[in-house]
């Protein structure tokens, strides 16, 4: 079954300029189009956006993913090469995490200090009321 880059779209809930974006710079090869020349786009189309998408979302360079179609257009040759690319790209994204991992921890310690802050300020505050209040009565 075929679909129309409004369907695409739709479907994989992108808008349709970054379907076109992907066309043109070579990420979609094999597209075919209708006699009014209208792209039209099979279910493998839509799996390779999808997990374009999830490579763009990790930081991953266009030019990379361009990379990997056309090795992947030379044939099942290239596969040792293009799991290569991944096994190094894996090893990067684990030390970004890694990295992500212990700044998320320096922010949680920093807010438990604010967190204490506010605190000492508040009982600092409630004693003073409370002197005061004392004082009143005398």
């Amino acid at each position: 079954m075929s679909f129309t880059i409004k369907e695409a779209s739709e479907r994989l809930g992108c808008p349709a300029h970054k379907i076109r974006y992907y066309e043109k710079e070579g990420l979609l090869p094999y597209i075919n189009r209708d006699q009014n020349g209208n792209r039209l786009f099979e279910e493998e189309h839509l799996d390779w956006m999808r997990v374009m998408s999830c490579f763009r979302a990790t930081g991953m360079k266009v030019s990379v993913l361009k990379q990997m179609v056309n090795l992947a257009m030379e044939g099942a040759s290239t596969i040792p090469l293009r799991k290569a690319m991944l096994t190094q790209y894996k090893k990067e994204l684990h030390q970004r995490q890694n990295d992500l991992n212990q700044a998320l921890e320096a922010v949680n310690q920093k807010l438990s200090i604010y967190d204490d802050m506010e605190k000492d300020k508040e009982d600092s505050e409630n004693k003073l009321l409370q002197e005061m209040s004392s004082l009143k009565h005398i």
